[in-house]
């Protein structure tokens, strides 16, 4: 919470001492709206969605998690417009950016490539079980990585994310990263990208 879409991307680069970069993906680093987050008192804060607080174990606030899926909609609706195909489409993201991706992919876009969600979890009762529950079609399969060591987003909070969607029929892998808090490492981000080029083959690029 509270970083940019350009921060995203800088925190990334000074990881990898590069941009992480596909000869045929383009990266989108989208920045959240400011918004008032209750978790800070109020204060305005650069965040996907509000929470009640930090825990897995209250309700979502739904209603600005809602709205900020309608806006991302709009991006995906946009390069879909620019003549991407939907099944080459990734959304993921860190912490909150994480669940706001399965919200958005589960939820309102199964037909996408893949999601991936580092250091983030889903509340106990989220609207992205509830949706999975009545959905009978294949979904975006996930990638989600967590350190054991993290202070804010409890290691076993993503753990039970990543139980509860495969029991919900998500493919989903687990990577653990011991002695890793909220934060990324450059581990994490080569798995990534192996990850994505795997989801988005290069030989397929052209063909719709």
């Amino acid at each position: 919470t509270g970083d940019t879409g350009q921060g995203a991307r800088t925190w990334i680069r000074q990881i990898l001492k590069q941009d992480m970069a596909f000869q045929h993906i383009k990266i989108i680093y989208p920045t959240a709206p400011s918004r008032p987050y209750t978790p800070m008192k109020g204060a305005p804060s650069t965040v996907w969605f509000d929470r009640y607080k930090i825990s897995n174990d209250c309700p979502e606030h739904i209603e600005s998690v809602d709205s900020m899926c309608r806006g991302l909609t709009d991006l995906i609706n946009d390069e879909i417009k620019n003549g991407i195909a939907k099944n080459r489409i990734l959304v993921g993201g860190f912490s909150m950016g994480g669940g706001m991706a399965m919200h958005l992919a589960y939820r309102f876009h199964q037909d996408l490539a893949g999601v991936f969600a580092l250091s983030s979890f889903l509340n106990r009762d989220s609207a992205v079980y509830q949706a999975l529950k009545r959905n009978e079609s294949v979904v975006p399969e996930l990638f989600q990585c967590h350190g054991t060591a993290d202070e804010l987003v409890l290691y076993s909070w993503g753990e039970e994310t990543n139980k509860m969607l495969k029991s919900l029929g998500v493919s989903a892998s687990l990577h653990t990263f011991p002695n890793l808090n909220h934060e990324l490492n450059r581990t994490e981000i080569e798995k990534l990208k192996t990850w994505i080029v795997e989801k988005l083959p290069v030989e397929a690029a052209n063909t719709k």
